[in-house]
């Protein structure tokens, strides 16, 4: 099976911020890796958020934060 990346996902992950609590308002990317293994742990939430989480989760325990900081550089999102 083959598997490719949505790039326009990658982009919007690339640009998420937290929406509330203690990191509101940060990328996603620069969300401490704790912060997202706990989330591993408890459960994320339902919805959009939770799987970007749960992709943010897996691109930093398997130390590519480089390629979301890349994205982060030459893409801009789209605005909806």
């Amino acid at each position: 099976m083959h598997v490719s990346p949505d790039k326009e996902k990658l982009i919007e992950l690339a640009h998420y911020k937290m929406p509330f609590g203690k990191f509101k308002g940060r990328y996603l990317v620069d969300l401490p890796e704790p912060y997202l293994v706990w989330f591993n742990q408890k459960g994320f939430p339902n919805g959009k958020l939770g799987m970007l989480l749960r992709s943010m989760y897996e691109i930093k325990v398997n130390g590519l934060e480089s390629l979301i900081r890349r994205v982060q550089k030459d893409f801009r999102p789209k605005k909806y």
